[in-house]
């Protein structure tokens, strides 16, 4: 779910800009953003409120959550159902932004 939810997330940033060039230097205003508040570098919970908010907003977050219940706790999909669900309405949600900005121009 993840990796849709981030290839759904290339889509939409593809639909905001005309050259690949452009969508490389987006891509990388939501890649530091998102390893910093994902909680993969610094804890979430010594985070203020308002950061943590925010990283609840990035697939990545959710998928730390369902990888560390994986690899750590050893807990099964029973358990992480609402993290994965998240993640797939992220996916959903993206590829419909996606595809409602597409517009077939002639160049």
């Amino acid at each position: 779910m993840f990796i849709v939810a981030s290839l759904a997330l290339g889509l939409f940033v593809s639909t905001l800009v005309r050259t690949q060039q452009q969508a490389m230097q987006a891509s990388f205003f939501f890649v530091l953003p998102n390893i910093l508040l994902s909680g993969f570098m610094f804890p979430r919970q010594a985070m203020p409120v308002l950061f943590r908010w925010l990283g609840a907003l990035l697939p990545l977050t959710h998928f730390l959550k369902v990888l560390r219940g994986i690899l750590l706790k050893g807990v099964g999909a029973t358990e992480l159902w609402q993290e994965m669900l998240i993640l797939a309405l992220f996916a959903v949600g993206l590829i419909g932004l996606a595809v409602r900005r597409f517009q077939k121009t002639l160049d």
